[in-house]
């Protein structure tokens, strides 16, 4: 024991200074595809069509992104002749409008949050990026925010997965079981559109269709500061990012 204390002291704190201070160690963010203006037909037209899940579509001159659907494959980038630029960004959570007003949760949660993970039929992927959290590097711990195993004692609900239908009736009672108020984060590609997997015979187009959703975090996989990003903005501590295309929820659009 006293040898790991002495480990411990020589090492020096290891965690991310995030959010306060920008994180730019490499490794920590895959970034993504950034929207650019684009004034030839021809390559216009090549972009779009390159993406496997329709992520890219133009209005006039501008190529824009449903980040929602982007599956970080890069190909805009590695294999069109007119590539889209690239950010290294991780805060890309999402205010989804219309599904719940996003608001401070109260004085009641500012020190204390505790999120119950689902999964809604993920590849697994995403639920990799999550596991993350708890550990040194994020321990989001430090933040005031905690894995429960019921969804009784849950505040947020963090679901990753198109929601599968033999998932369906498991996420509506885990919401269901949560104490008012509850708030609900969907993680991933799939989580928002459906993915590669939906909507199809087997699988929804996402998490909206089936519960609630205040906040969504975009990417396939997000890395985990964009999970971070995603707790903090819901309870009130982080700005939320406004740039999304499209809008998260059946008849509301994003501001």
């Amino acid at each position: 024991m006293p040898n790991w204390v002495l480990m411990g002291l020589k090492s020096g704190v290891k965690t991310t200074d995030y959010p306060n201070r920008a994180e730019i160690a490499p490794g920590v963010s895959p970034g993504r595809p950034r929207e650019v203006f684009i004034s030839e037909p021809a390559d216009k037209a090549a972009i779009a069509n390159i993406c496997p899940t329709r992520a890219i579509h133009n209005v006039d001159n501008r190529t824009l992104v449903d980040y929602r659907r982007c599956i970080h494959c890069f190909r805009c980038m590695r294999v069109a002749q007119r590539q889209l630029d690239h950010e290294l960004s991780y805060e890309w959570a999402l205010k989804a409008d219309g599904c719940n007003s996003l608001r401070n949760m109260g004085r009641s949660f500012t020190r204390s949050i505790h999120v119950r993970l689902v999964d809604a039929g993920a590849c697994r992927a995403c639920l990799s990026e999550i596991e993350q959290l708890g550990k040194p590097y994020y321990n989001i711990h430090r933040l005031g925010f905690f894995m429960t195993p019921t969804p009784r004692h849950a505040d947020v609900l963090l679901v990753a997965g198109p929601g599968t239908d033999n998932m369906k009736l498991p996420l509506q009672k885990a919401y269901d079981a949560m104490p008012t108020p509850k708030r609900v984060i969907a993680v991933g590609a799939c989580a928002l559109s459906g993915g590669i997997f939906g909507p199809s015979f087997a699988s929804s187009g996402g998490v909206k269709e089936l519960i609630p959703v205040d906040v969504a975090v975009p990417g396939c996989p997000p890395p985990p500061l964009a999970v971070i990003h995603g707790l903090l903005a819901l309870v009130g501590h982080e700005a939320l990012t406004t740039n999304e295309p499209a809008p998260l929820c059946d008849g509301s659009k994003t501001k």
